[in-house]
């Protein structure tokens, strides 16, 4: 399993899909903060709590996941998105198989809090590329979208082609 709030889903993400699907016959993303009520602050990653950081839904990210898979040419079938509350360990076993192997890439204080919780909650955890430096974030391809700068480099294809119907869709609301 990888998770995530993927706001959106970038290369950084796709590379982490890879990573994990290489190691797997069934592959789960959970994608992190689902109900935008229920979102609460960490004190290890003090932004992602904010409305400006999480202007995607639920299904607005299933969507990217989804695109990105099929760009990576991993079979859907194989790919299960689900909701991954993880400010919220208590609930997880609701959605989320005890034996499932959760997959991690570090690159800040948030990776090794959620690093530790999911030990405590008892599930394996795989750290994929340790000491490799985060190139891209959700923040960047944020920015870059407000600002009308390149962003579509920043994603897969198919999540380009997600969000520019998001756009339209949004423009004619």
């Amino acid at each position: 399993m990888i998770h995530g709030r993927f706001q959106p889903f970038h290369l950084g993400h796709l590379e982490y899909l890879r990573g994990a699907a290489a190691h797997c016959e069934e592959l789960f993303v959970g994608i992190t903060n689902p109900d935008p009520e229920r979102i609460r602050p960490e004190a290890s990653d003090p932004l992602r709590h904010l409305p400006e950081s999480n202007p995607f839904t639920y299904v607005e990210r299933l969507l990217m996941v989804k695109a990105a898979a099929q760009d990576a040419r991993i079979d859907l079938a194989r790919l299960h998105v689900i909701p991954f509350p993880v400010n919220e360990p208590e609930l997880w076993r609701a959605y989320v198989p005890d034996d499932v192997v959760q997959f991690l890439r570090l690159f800040s204080d948030w990776g090794g809090t959620k690093l530790e919780r999911l030990r405590d909650a008892g599930y394996e955890v795989v750290v994929l590329d340790e000491g490799a430096a985060k190139e891209i974030s959700g923040a960047d391809v944020r920015a870059a979208l407000r600002e009308g700068a390149d962003w579509e480099s920043l994603v897969p294809p198919g999540v380009a082609d997600v969000l520019k119907r998001l756009e339209r869709r949004v423009r004619v609301l």
